[in-house]
């Protein structure tokens, strides 16, 4: 199996100290490849988190590329708008849009990455025709919603699928993985075919965050190497 280097580590500020942000972010600079940015509206989950406000404000805070999840409805109502804000990369669930790939045509227009996100229960066949208008693609290993979930091992085969797909079609999409995400988990998920990883508790809940990105990029490229 063949993936582009380098590999990316996510620290979800989700598993972060609200009353910090800024500092937190920082506490990862120089180890973190994006930071991952969950945004949840308390409709397509049942939690609350933060919005295009804070997002605008961190921006500000730090040069670590931003990697916003959308947990929310209606996303082509409010998905440009963290691209306007400065987000790397914009990710929307595919069960909360009618339309995926003009939504993707829109967020790259406005000068970021297309992610589409697959949660736990929803089958990935449907929407592998679709890749190629994506630059992510993240797969749930829990269920979107809620950090610190128990990582779900049985859904790494949608990542195996996606794998499949993307080398025989020689597509450029990072493969992400989001939940549990773990110094425990990380190698099951990188043999199965991700090359990024959401690591909210691991990183955040470690006494050096940086240390811990550190550790956990040392065993996905000892996965791959394995491979």
């Amino acid at each position: 199996m063949t993936v582009p280097p380098p590999l990316i580590i996510a620290p979800s500020i989700l598993a972060a100290n609200f009353a910090r942000l800024a500092e937190e972010v920082r506490a990862v600079e120089g180890a973190a490849d994006w930071v991952h940015v969950d945004v949840m509206d308390n409709h397509f989950v049942p939690n609350l988190s933060i919005g295009l406000p804070v997002v605008q404000s961190l921006r500000a805070a730090t040069e670590i590329p931003f990697d916003v999840h959308l947990m929310i409805n209606d996303p082509h109502r409010w998905a440009p708008g963290y691209a306007d804000a400065g987000a790397h990369n914009v990710t929307f669930h595919a069960e909360a849009c009618d339309d995926p790939v003009a939504l993707a045509k829109d967020l790259r227009a406005a000068g970021a990455k297309a992610g589409l996100a697959i949660d736990r229960d929803t089958p990935i066949e449907p929407y592998l025709d679709l890749l190629p208008s994506f630059d992510t693609l993240l797969i749930m290993t829990i269920k979107a919603g809620f950090g610190g979930q128990r990582f779900l091992p049985h859904l790494l085969d949608k990542v195996r699928a996606a794998r499949q797909h993307v080398s025989a079609g020689h597509l450029e999409l990072r493969i992400e993985v989001d939940g549990g995400i773990a110094a425990d988990t990380i190698e099951q998920a990188a043999q199965a075919g991700a090359d990024a990883f959401v690591a909210g508790t691991a990183v955040y809940g470690a006494d050096d965050p940086a240390e811990a990105v550190r550790k956990l990029r040392s065993l996905a490229q000892r996965a791959y190497r394995e491979n």
